[in-house]
């Protein structure tokens, strides 16, 4: 009876398996939409560090050693041209000059008595009283005189301007520096470090400088035979301050330098901007826009691309709607587009939306997208 409950058993067993349907799973491709890249004209605006220096940046320092009497400015004020900054005790000059006063009035009374003396024997010549030498002889101690009078007045100039260097005024109009010397510190014009500094900043000077490849692309787009002619035509700049605001005035690139710099293989531009509310200082730092016009260039979103350890990658859409993660190299930017410089062609296809989490050789099924490149 066992054997034949287990052989039922196992006959019910074997027909209720043989009447279950196998399952199927079907997989759907992911419905992701796809832009079109065309080649267009773009205009990129790249950024360059630069730094910022006065229109006249002037290093105070005095002409002669003495100690300084008097400080008449504080740091970082605004000064006039001609303005007094400091005083040097003027008393060791002016005997200077009293002492070479007193020596030009002697060299004068010698040249007086010398020219009497000429005056004295020219009669006595004439008649034959004294010999000729003696009068020849009055004659060059009267030149002799006459020269140490101009050498006199020499002293005298020298004096003067020894005393007028005591006195050290603005050459230049603008802001007042750091003064590491304090009213009573000798001072000398031998010293390494100067009195302080002097900033004329109605308008600064941005230094920045371009590669070997973007000088080329830069020169190449504007008009005229010389840099000369291709400076009139440049555009304004713009700059960006270290906050990441835009200055509110514009600048004109007017110096391009005359050789590359052989360590850094570039070369220095300079643009010139108006500070007239003295915003700007020497020393700031910053960045230059500058925009340059590509033709044929291929502009992609910005949202359609992933960044993987300092790299961008797009995802390419092939024939078969087999999708391929692509490495990219950016040339620069165009407001929220990229210009590419390697990875794509024109005519190719990439994932717009929707690539997180795609997989390389993922079938998709495209979308239509009204999408479009945005040109500047």
């Amino acid at each position: 009876m066992k054997n034949i409950f287990l052989g039922v058993l196992i006959l019910y067993t074997l027909s209720a398996c043989s009447e279950k349907k196998p399952i199927v799973q079907t997989v759907t491709a992911p419905s992701l939409p796809v832009i079109n890249i065309n080649s267009t004209s773009a205009l990129t605006i790249s950024e360059y560090p630069a730094s910022i220096q006065g229109a006249v940046n002037v290093e105070i320092r005095p002409q002669i050693s003495g100690n300084l009497e008097k400080v008449f400015v504080d740091e970082g004020v605004y000064v006039n041209k001609g303005q007094s900054l400091f005083k040097i005790n003027d008393l060791p000059f002016r005997a200077q000059l009293n002492s070479a006063i007193a020596s030009l009035h002697a060299a004068e009374s010698a040249a007086i008595n010398a020219q009497l003396e000429v005056d004295k024997l020219s009669p006595l010549v004439q008649n034959k009283v004294v010999s000729e030498y003696q009068l020849k002889t009055a004659q060059a101690n009267y030149k002799t005189a006459l020269a140490n009078i101009a050498q006199a007045k020499a002293i005298v100039n020298t004096a003067e301007i020894n005393l007028g260097y005591t006195l050290i005024k603005a050459p230049v109009s603008g802001f007042i520096g750091r003064l590491p010397k304090k009213q009573g510190s000798l001072v000398s014009s031998a010293d390494i470090e100067a009195l302080t500094q002097l900033s004329d900043v109605h308008e600064v000077h941005v230094y920045f400088s371009l590669g070997e490849s973007d000088f080329i692309a830069f020169k190449s787009q504007y008009e005229g035979f010389s840099i000369s002619d291709k400076i009139k035509n440049l555009p304004p700049v713009s700059l960006i301050l270290p906050d990441n605001s835009v200055y509110s005035e514009k600048g004109r690139i007017d110096m391009i330098d005359g050789q590359f710099d052989k360590n850094t293989g570039a070369i220095a531009l300079r643009a010139t901007f108006p500070n007239t509310k003295g915003l700007l200082r020497s020393g700031n730092t910053g960045k230059v826009n500058l925009s340059v016009q590509h033709e044929n260039a291929l502009l992609i979103p910005q949202e359609a691309t992933i960044e993987i350890q300092d790299k961008i990658f797009v995802f390419t859409v092939d024939k078969s709607n087999k999708v391929s993660k692509q490495p990219i190299t950016i040339a620069g930017k165009s407001g929220t587009n990229y210009l590419v410089k390697e990875g794509i062609k024109d005519g190719n296809r990439i994932v717009f939306k929707g690539f997180e989490n795609l997989q390389e050789g993922t079938i998709i099924a495209p979308e239509n997208t009204d999408k479009e490149v945005a040109k500047n």
